[in-house]
């Protein structure tokens, strides 16, 4: 008997994105998710119902590429963060949903003071 169905998994980019959220809001030193554009310039954080609006998907012919929009917390190594989360969401996109990457981008809006 052959174990191997066949047939084609695809899986929305809504829902990378909010694989990717999550991922993003356990790594240590992200206080939150700001969104893309901010329009007055100031980076606000977004509820964690609207997790998935600071994070961009857009498929290429490589993989998945993905940009991050986070507040860091005052006190830590921006550039430690950003790798830690670049391989969170890395390992969570490769291991929950098996998709190839082609990139993961973080963009810093704002520094705050945990609460």
């Amino acid at each position: 008997m052959n174990d191997t169905i066949p047939g084609n998994l695809h899986v929305a980019n809504d829902v990378l994105a909010d694989i990717v959220g999550n991922a993003a809001m356990e790594c240590y030193g992200v206080v939150g998710m700001a969104a893309p554009t901010a329009a007055d310039g100031i980076a606000k954080i977004l509820p964690a119902s609207r997790l998935r609006r600071g994070v961009v998907v857009n498929a290429t012919d490589v993989g998945i590429h993905v940009e991050l929009y986070v507040i860091i917390e005052y006190g830590t190594n921006i550039n430690t963060v950003s790798q830690n989360l670049i391989d969170q969401v890395t390992f969570a996109l490769s291991e929950y949903a098996c998709v190839p990457i082609d990139g993961v981008e973080v963009h810093v809006q704002g520094v705050k003071i945990r609460k």
